[in-house]
């Protein structure tokens, strides 16, 4: 079985959310995708079946599966496109979150995801006991979103990873309006077994579309503020979808030896 380390939201080695992408003939056993992952220690390492209709894809942390995971969608996208299908442009894949088609125009990867219904909520003392400086606006959507007042806010914080996996949602999301993009945002997800990640696609379905209210653009260029940072590019369409690209880049492919 090849497994491919690809990074996703960026064009150099080494920076963006890295991806570790297997692809198969069959399915191995839940319990031998969830060791992999665990082995690859990243935020998500996902698996690929080929069937009649596409592709099948799902994603895996180190801590359990998950219903959508956009980087990592971006990833199993470039490496079908550059290895399986080279002389595609699009590539259907089926996953728990439905059916994604993803297509590609120049160097970009383009994904549509659907956005979430986001409701306000009160700031609490635990989310500023959390993340280490008190958001100026809360909203609840599939993950926490927390607003802060400043984009050095948001890139210097430090936040308790213990304080925050109590609090409600599986993913907590710091953002702010950027200086020299739309928006700027760091990703914990303590519940998942990821103290931070690199750069999400998926909770940009979010970030995005608030930024798109509050800032009234259809079109939200986002960095991710990690150590590694990325970029997504964000654009609104109908029916509470989202369309989100960015560029990806191989770092390594190898042969799992491992019996699965």
């Amino acid at each position: 079985m090849k497994q491919y380390i690809v990074d996703a939201f960026t064009n150099k080695p080494f920076s963006g959310n890295p991806t570790a992408v297997c692809v198969m003939e069959r399915w191995p056993s839940e319990e031998s995708m969830m060791m992999l992952a665990m082995e690859n220690n990243l935020s998500e390492t996902a698996f690929i079946v080929k069937e009649d209709a596409g592709y099948r894809l799902r994603w895996f942390t180190p801590a359990t599966e998950v219903e959508l995971c956009g980087h990592a969608t971006l990833a199993s996208s470039f490496v079908i496109l550059t290895f399986y299908e080279p002389g595609s442009d699009a590539v259907r894949l089926n996953t728990l979150s439905g059916v994604l088609t993803i297509r590609k125009h120049g160097v970009l990867f383009e994904m549509n995801f659907p956005t979430y219904e986001l409701k306000e909520i009160p700031v609490t003392e635990e989310m500023e006991q959390a993340f280490g400086v008190r958001p100026v606006k809360a909203v609840l959507g599939l993950d926490l979103v927390c607003v802060f007042e400043s984009e050095d806010q948001v890139r210097t914080m430090k936040p308790n990873q213990e304080l925050l996996a109590q609090i409600e949602g599986r993913i907590q999301n710091a953002t702010a309006r950027g200086k020299e993009t739309d928006c700027v945002s760091r990703s914990f997800c303590p519940k998942l077994g990821i103290a931070e990640d690199p750069v999400c696609g998926s909770a940009h379905c979010q970030i995005a579309d608030y930024w798109s209210k509050e800032l009234n653009k259809q079109e939200i260029i986002a960095y991710q503020a990690s150590k590694r940072g990325g970029y997504l590019h964000c654009r609104m369409e109908e029916s509470h979808r989202i369309t989100i690209s960015g560029e990806a880049t191989l770092v390594a492919v190898s042969e799992i030896m491992a019996e699965l």
